[in-house]
């Protein structure tokens, strides 16, 4: 069974204002004090008003769910502790128009350097899955196999429709921020690992990007860990859809390598400009309209999911995640997307009704 771990970045706000507060470095260090997390589990973001948890590496879905409650737990209880809650929900429905302060990390100030305003608008939360890949080799033919895949996978997990006090519009508005970095977006399509590494390497030598972590392509090689990196998805509500996503994911890429080792499929090459219309209307709709599906048609959304889920099934199966995944999918077409659940929370009872949503369902069983 391929391994798996997961990364989340929370927001940490107000309860009471449900505005973002920088208690980031006081509230790590309130969760090292309490012996409940291992090292490197907790760690800074880019803002201080965001947290960054890591799960080990894990075998199965059960066990990934369960370190991302402890850790969403333990996180909770020290901002409780500094007055504050996490909210793991992708952009802060409220801002007071005040920047946030940046880590203080060599990184960080030059990336403030680089671009303050982007920097400044940064304030988004995302959701990593890590998936074990045999090579770089292995992992440049899945990532060239499932770049088509990557749209729908944003649709599912949109949490983020609301921005400074507003209605975006989108279902995933930090899609469209993060896509403003110098290299984002779905990956292109590469010959080989070589090809790959060239490619980075000639950008670090360009003065373009000065470290190997501003590329942000929505899928990419791990620089840390023998993975594949997907980075597409929003931060979930609830722990249990962020489950739901990781088993997705390792099914997508365990798939892309069988595809890959039986040669069976040939490796698709779409066209860069449909990828990227096709990402900017999963963003734009969430789940809520029709999606791209990886032939370029444009589909009801529930259909493409069947699709996925079928393109994944003997994966699914191998991995004993069939009826988990299977169930939570259809539980995500019944209740909605994270970014449905904000708005309906909105429409009902106004921002203090969405406030409560985001901190209640982030540390709930």
């Amino acid at each position: 069974m391929t391994t798996i771990g997961v990364e989340e970045e929370y927001l940490l706000i107000d309860p009471i204002a449900g505005l973002p507060v920088p208690q980031a470095e006081k509230v790590r260090l309130a969760v090292d004090l309490a012996d409940v997390v291992g090292g490197k589990e907790v760690q800074s973001e880019l803002l201080q008003s965001q947290v960054e948890v890591a799960t080990p590496v894990c075998d199965g879905l059960e066990e990934a769910g369960g370190h991302l409650l402890r850790l969403r737990h333990a996180v909770g209880s020290a901002a409780e502790e500094h007055g504050c809650r996490i909210a793991a929900v992708a952009t802060p429905p409220l801002r007071d128009g005040r920047p946030v302060d940046v880590t203080d990390e060599p990184r960080y100030r030059a990336m403030m350097v680089q671009a303050p305003q982007l920097v400044a608008e940064q304030l988004v939360n995302g959701m990593h899955v890590h998936v074990a890949v045999p090579s770089r080799e292995a992992g440049v033919q899945a990532l060239n196999r499932m770049r088509a895949w990557l749209p729908v996978l944003t649709a599912m997990s949109a949490n983020s429709p609301l921005w400074e006090g507003h209605d975006t519009g989108f279902a995933s508005w930090r899609t469209v921020i993060f896509g403003r970095w110098q290299v984002a977006g779905i990956p292109p399509y590469f010959r080989d690992a070589a090809d790959y590494d060239r490619r980075v390497q000639r950008l670090l030598e360009s003065g373009l990007i000065s470290d190997t972590g501003q590329v942000y392509w929505q899928a990419r090689l791990s620089e840390r860990y023998p993975t594949i990196e997907v980075r597409c998805l929003d931060v979930q509500l609830r722990a249990d859809d962020a489950v739901m996503l990781a088993g997705i994911v390792r099914a997508l890429v365990e798939t892309a390598l069988a595809e890959a080792t039986a040669d069976r499929v040939p490796s698709p090459d779409w066209a860069p400009e449909l990828l990227q219309a096709a990402m900017w209307h999963a963003a734009r709709h969430g789940l809520g309209d029709t999606l791209i599906d990886p032939n370029g048609d444009r589909r009801r959304a529930g259909d493409v999911l069947c699709r996925l889920l079928q393109h994944v099934a003997p994966a699914l199966d191998a991995s004993g995640d069939t009826r988990q995944v299977t169930a939570l999918v259809h539980r995500l077409l019944q209740d909605g997307t994270g970014a449905d659940r904000q708005l309906a929370a909105l429409r009902k009872g106004g921002m203090r009704a969405v406030i409560d949503l985001i901190t209640g369902e982030s540390t709930a069983p």
